[in-house]
């Protein structure tokens, strides 16, 4: 069973990346493309070039989950490629982010604790 805590971040890579990639491919993205620890506990999600199919490498402390999902209609709204590394987002704009939710388009009413 999938479960992390509110310490877990959410990565996401930003541009396009081949969802060909299983375990090790992913893996690597993480580490080297993205500049973090696979193993630390963290979502790194990948999103295709057509914004319709996204894939999470999640560690869970004795190995690796690989998830994926496909839209039906329409697209994920994703970070262009800025530079190296990831764009890290809350656990509720994740959800919102799965959910088709724009998050350009949104903002914030209140302000982050413990930032």
């Amino acid at each position: 069973m999938l479960s992390w805590s509110v310490a877990t971040k959410v990565l996401l890579a930003p541009g396009a990346t081949d969802m060909r990639l299983g375990f090790n491919g992913l893996y690597s993205k993480s580490k080297h493309a993205m500049g973090c620890d696979p193993q630390a506990g963290h979502l790194f999600v990948f999103a295709n070039a057509a914004r319709d199919r996204v894939k999470v490498l999640y560690w869970d402390g004795s190995g690796f989950w690989v998830c994926a999902k496909r839209l039906e209609s329409g697209r994920f709204r994703w970070p262009d490629r800025v530079g190296d590394g990831s764009v890290a987002h809350t656990h509720a704009e994740f959800q919102l982010l799965l959910g088709g939710i724009d998050l350009a388009g949104s903002r914030r009413r209140f302000a982050k604790s413990g930032a």
